[in-house]
């Protein structure tokens, strides 16, 4: 049971409604065991007719007992009185039979679906907390499956099983323990076919997780398949590959549905087999019943009889409705597995809600020894530079060098795995997350943006600027011309990620952003390497606008737009092999030049 604890600890939240629904549950039972136990005076009108007061010696003192009321409520109506009297009872016991189960429906459907609302939050959050390089270890369909596929799995196949879980056995323990008083005697004989019908309905449910999981694996490599279908059509498209793209997804979904098909055939097997097994039972007690009723071997009249086979039908379904809900428990035990391994993945950048406020940058960033290693192989290795307030530092190198991961380090993307990052002399994982970040703004090379209007993405960091402020951001940033060009204006829908837009108006948009923030360090990361010459040019400008006063790490292939920063590192295979300004790394004559002068080639 320990996989299902997270769900345990969201009902401990609801201790008040869970009593609540014990008890109309209990009630809802109760009510349900008397309209069937008015069936033996029921039957012994029936077959005893105006003999009706005479009460067998065969009953129990309660059966005996309860007749005796009935007798004295009765008084002295003839048959048919009685008979209606018995009708009159039987129809307000299964009235307030519904009334309290609806009620327990009332509490528990609400208590549910904060459950699986509550689920959902928490892994979307823990995904928003992750570090950035889990990310890149994990499908994005996979990842989706889990939040989709796996929480739907969760409600449908755990919380939605959470009434089975206490109406059906409550139901078949009160049952019994009325057919125990009843009859000792064929009760234990019932309990002793117990035990087998569970190894039978045992042995179905078993492989379920594991077929589940493979499922679930599926389904995630076909949303993976079907995410890069959609960004990558221009390439698919262009290539002839459509055929290549169709075999690939359709044997993934041929896969899923082998996968499911032998889930079903399990699942669906478990309902219909405990249904059989039950009857099986209820037949056996009723010839092994049936004889010792004949035989007087019995102590039970008849009626009393029928009163008990009704009863013992009675449990049946909550048995398999339990066996059907046990099912389906293994099956989604699989999708909790999967979501359990995200919400319990360690978060490698600790938050520290506690830490100094940042509220302005004074006076340096600092690499202090910085190293950075994952999975055991170094990316950073003792990096040691300092960052001037107002400075401008450039990141140069091969693909591979370190320079990205060196940036992301001063917001926190990464935490070295030595050394240390301050700002203005203080370890910036003495401030918090938001403090830190609060004062910086990062364009990267894929502008990246929201299926919203262009005034909701330039605004995306500030919720509380004025169109004019946007406006403003947005001339700075050389996108005015643009936008009051298009027909809603800021109003506009730029459609998902942007592909109403060209890369240039993509990119100049993400630099608005960045101005309506205001931050004092910008990052910069290959911000006009995907670019033709004239968006280039126009977003240069405006990179060149956003970086006055501010202090930028730079990230460039293209060694022009980087010659008039303040020091240029040369990264090479995680350390700096060189450093200094545009002349002074041109007269060492070095990895710097080479660079250089293979650009200036092309």
């Amino acid at each position: 049971m320990k996989k299902y604890s997270r769900i345990f600890n969201y009902l401990k939240q609801y201790r008040t409604e869970i009593v609540l629904y014990f008890i109309c549950i209990i009630l809802s039972i109760v009510f349900s065991v008397v309209s069937l136990g008015m069936l033996a005076p029921f039957f012994d009108l029936i077959f005893m007719g105006d003999n009706v007061g005479m009460v067998p010696k065969a009953d129990s003192p309660l059966t005996a007992y309860i007749r005796g009321l009935l007798i004295l409520w009765v008084g002295d109506l003839n048959p048919k009185g009685a008979l209606a009297f018995i009708c009159i009872i039987i129809i307000s016991s299964i009235l307030l039979k519904n009334l309290f189960l609806y009620l327990s429906f009332t509490i528990l459907n609400p208590i549910k679906n904060r459950i699986v609302n509550t689920l959902r939050s928490e892994l979307y959050n823990k995904m928003l907390g992750l570090p950035i390089g889990y990310f890149t270890e994990k499908r994005k369909g996979d990842l989706i499956s889990r939040i989709t596929n796996d929480v739907s799995e969760v409600e449908v196949s755990m919380v939605g099983a959470l009434e089975g879980w206490i109406r059906d056995p409550l139901t078949i323990i009160i049952n019994f323990a009325v057919l125990f008083y009843i009859s000792p005697q064929l009760t234990l004989a019932i309990l002793v076919c117990i035990p087998l019908v569970g190894f039978i309905l045992g042995r179905i449910s078993r492989s379920l997780k594991k077929q589940s999981n493979a499922a679930a694996v599926k389904l995630g490599e076909s949303l993976s398949v079907l995410d890069e279908t959609l960004n990558g059509l221009r390439v698919i498209k262009a290539f002839n590959i459509e055929t290549l793209l169709k075999g690939r997804f359709n044997k993934i979904n041929d896969e899923l549905l082998y996968a499911r098909n032998k889930i079903s055939r399990r699942r669906d097997l478990a309902s219909p087999m405990s249904e059989f097994l039950g009857v099986l039972v209820f037949v056996g007690i009723l010839w092994f019943g049936g004889q010792l009723v004949l035989g007087k071997q019995l102590a039970l009249s008849p009626s009393m009889f029928l009163a008990y086979l009704a009863m013992f039908y009675n449990i049946i379904n909550p048995v398999k409705t339990l066996s059907t809900s046990f099912s389906n428990m293994q099956k989604g035990s699989s999708a909790i597995v999967r979501i359990e391994e995200i919400l319990k993945t360690k978060v490698m950048v600790d938050d520290n809600p506690n830490g100094k406020q940042l509220l302005a940058f004074n006076s340096h960033i600092e690499f202090r020894d910085a190293s950075f290693a994952y999975d055991d192989t170094v990316i950073l290795n003792k990096i040691n530079l300092v960052i001037g307030k107002g400075k401008t530092v450039a990141l140069v190198g091969s693909s591979g060098a370190g320079k990205s991961t060196l940036a992301d380090l001063v917001p926190r993307f990464h935490d070295v795995t030595s050394g240390e990052v301050l700002i203005d002399g203080i370890n910036i994982k003495d401030y918090s997350l938001h403090a830190v970040r609060s004062l910086m703004s990062i364009v990267t090379q894929e502008p990246i943006l929201f299926n919203d209007t262009i005034a909701n993405n330039i605004a995306l960091g500030c919720q509380d600027a004025t169109p004019e402020a946007i406006i403003h951001a947005a001339k700075i940033a050389n996108a005015h011309d643009f936008i009051i060009k298009k027909e809603g204006g800021y109003n506009s829908n730029i459609g998902d990620r942007g592909t109403k837009l060209s890369g240039g108006e993509r990119q100049r948009l993400t630099i608005a952003r960045a101005v309506l923030k205001n931050p004092p360090i910008l990052i910069l990361d290959e911000a006009t390497s995907s670019l033709d010459t004239e968006s280039e040019r126009l977003v240069q400008d405006a990179i060149n606008n956003l970086m006055v006063d501010r202090t930028s790490i730079v990230i460039a292939h293209r060694l022009s737009t980087v010659r008039h920063a303040d020091e240029i590192l040369v990264l090479k295979k995680g350390e700096i092999a060189e450093r200094g300004t545009h002349d002074q790394l041109l007269a060492i004559n070095g990895i710097y030049r080479k660079l250089v002068e293979m650009q200036e080639v092309r």
